[in-house]
């Protein structure tokens, strides 16, 4: 299904009247930059390895075999050369305008801040920061693409000690601090998109429910299970949509 003319003329009217969005994306705002989602038939979770994709990533397997663990991250999750894309730099557009309060994201790869984006909230962290496991020193995502023992192991210049992505991995709790800005953000907005997600991930879908706002907009390219709560579903690209929302000043 493609979004209509009069989809568009609805979100426009909506994101015309409201004073504090919210934008709450999954992976399917970064899939147009050539990032793909996990869950899609093409995803990384319908790729095989040696070890299924949801046991790599998770904290358990980083700690027993971080050999196998970044072998996959390096070539699944530390993509190069990727750029925002049209979704990414709207959103920046709006926030700049003053309309859009937070961008939430279920993503890691950094790519709201690099279109712009001030006030991100990362639920599953950045690929984009990395921190010593033995004395905490940071590090940035190029050193862990780039600094690697025999087994391909980043380790801590200062101590030598395994360097880890400040990523939420399968079986890790979310930052506490991150979940109450969220969960602020969705209380106090009169308008909350929601975007290239399939809300199937859980606790992050579930800050949704703190929305009780004006308007709630889903764009997906698939249905989603909160279809039937939306004021206005779109079944399309999250680029092609935001991409022909024209963002006026307050």
């Amino acid at each position: 299904m493609s979004v209509t003319k009069e989809q568009m003329d609805s979100l426009q009217e909506f994101i015309d009247g409201s004073r504090s969005i919210v934008f709450f994306g999954g992976a399917g705002v970064s899939t147009e930059s050539g990032i793909p989602d996990c869950r899609s038939v093409d995803g990384l979770y319908h790729q095989k390895w040696d070890y299924p994709p949801e046991q790599i990533l998770s904290g358990s397997f980083l700690y027993s075999n971080p050999k196998e663990f970044y072998r996959f991250y390096r070539e699944k999750l530390l993509v190069s050369g990727i750029k925002p894309n049209v979704a990414h730099i709207k959103l920046a557009e709006l926030e700049a305008s003053g309309r859009l309060k937070a961008v939430v994201t279920q993503n890691i790869d950094g790519l709201h801040q690099a279109a712009g984006s001030k006030n991100v909230l990362e639920l599953h962290g950045s690929v984009m920061r990395n921190h010593c496991t033995g004395c905490n020193v940071f590090y940035d995502g190029d050193y862990v693409a780039s600094h690697a023992d025999a087994d391909g192991i980043p380790r801590c210049a200062a101590c030598g000690e395994m360097v880890r992505p400040d990523v939420v991995l399968y079986g890790e709790g979310l930052d506490d601090a991150v979940v109450s800005k969220t969960i602020a953000a969705m209380e106090s907005a009169d308008m909350l998109i929601i975007g290239g997600t399939s809300l199937s991930v859980y606790p992050a879908a579930s800050f949704v429910r703190a929305f009780h706002g004006e308007h709630l907009v889903l764009i997906n390219r698939d249905p989603t299970p909160g279809d039937s709560f939306g004021d206005l579903v779109i079944h399309d690209s999250i680029g092609k949509v935001l991409g022909g929302v024209k963002v006026n000043p307050l």
